[in-house]
């Protein structure tokens, strides 16, 4: 036998025997703890859904899943460590849409928000609702879009940062429906609520679960959804498609993500288990209270989501002047 032909067969062979070891190591992961990084304050919307579904999934691979709370930079201090660190399956990313934002507004970062990352699954998609006071007497969203464009640079809108969701939130409306108004962002929702309240801010796109006991009393009025089908406990409000803005849908999700060099059978378990958290009954009674709309997508169907959300993010925050800190 040849000498090319020796190497040939024992690269061939090795190639197998690795990919038989990968198999089987995957098929045994995990064999300790698991760490979830968490790039935004405890008590969030990003912190709670995913401890929601690490409970269950946590019964389901026979490990614990400890989160860790790693804040700053718009999410990209947490996320810069997941992109740096090992990859193999003991480190994720449990992160929302801001993931798609931050390249857009923050300059020299660290990781590749695309590149860096495996993604693995969403766990369902939350969606904000325009409130105003009921004072301002809007009834739909075309009566203030209306008001805006009758006394321009008079408007003004809360946002909890620049960057934030809830910022981009407003800026793909207002590019949507022509009409300008000015940011003030906030610290927090509850600041930019109480302003909303009483007036002094115009509107802000809120988390539903947030607005919605100011809506039930009376303090505030919902004039549309940002999502592309209405919210259920919001159903009444339109989306901004039925109120004839098709192009300032922003639906925000949150979901898991892994290194990006983390075995592929790794994900794939990952994936399959944490979408067997997801369908449990307590689960999604859980996701229900927290304003949590299921996303039933595929590990590539995520990936080709976020990769496309990048680049339009990009585009919505260079049309909107918002330059990158």
């Amino acid at each position: 036998m040849c000498a090319h032909r020796i190497v040939v067969l024992a690269t061939a062979l090795a190639t197998v025997l690795l990919g038989a070891n990968a198999s089987a190591w995957a098929q045994a992961w995990p064999t300790k703890p698991i760490r979830a990084i968490v790039p935004f304050g405890a008590g969030s919307a990003t912190d709670i859904v995913p401890r929601i579904v690490f409970e269950p999934l946590s019964a389901l691979l026979g490990q614990p899943i400890v989160v860790e709370n790693r804040v700053g930079g718009g999410s990209s201090v947490g996320t810069a460590a997941v992109a740096k660190a090992d990859p193999d399956g003991y480190t994720l990313l449990a992160t929302s849409s801001a993931h798609t934002i931050t390249p857009a507004v923050y300059a020299n970062l660290s990781y590749d928000a695309a590149a860096d990352f495996a993604a693995v699954i969403p766990f369902g998609s939350v969606a904000n609702v325009l409130v105003v006071s009921p004072a301002k007497g809007f009834k739909t969203l075309g009566d203030m879009v209306a008001a805006a464009k009758a006394r321009p640079g008079t408007f003004n809108y809360a946002s909890v940062g620049i960057g934030s969701a809830t910022h981009l939130s407003v800026e793909r409306l207002r590019l949507s429906a022509g009409f300008d108004a000015v940011h003030i962002p906030f610290r927090g929702g509850p600041e930019a609520l109480t302003e909303v309240v009483a007036g002094r801010v115009d509107f802000y796109f809120c988390p539903i679960n947030t607005a919605l006991p100011f809506i039930r009393d009376g303090k505030l009025v919902g004039l549309v959804v940002n999502n592309s089908t209405r919210a259920v406990e919001l159903p009444d409000v339109p989306t901004t498609a039925e109120a004839s803005y098709p192009d300032a849908e922003f639906p925000i999700w949150l979901g898991m993500f892994a290194p990006a060099k983390t075995p592929p059978g790794v994900v794939a378990k990952l994936h399959a288990e944490t979408a067997k958290a997801l369908q449990m009954a307590g689960t999604q009674e859980k996701l229900a209270l927290a304003g949590v709309t299921p996303l039933n997508v595929t590990s590539a169907q995520f990936d080709a989501r976020v990769k496309k959300e990048i680049e339009t993010n990009g585009a919505l925050a260079r049309a909107a002047g918002i330059k990158p800190n």
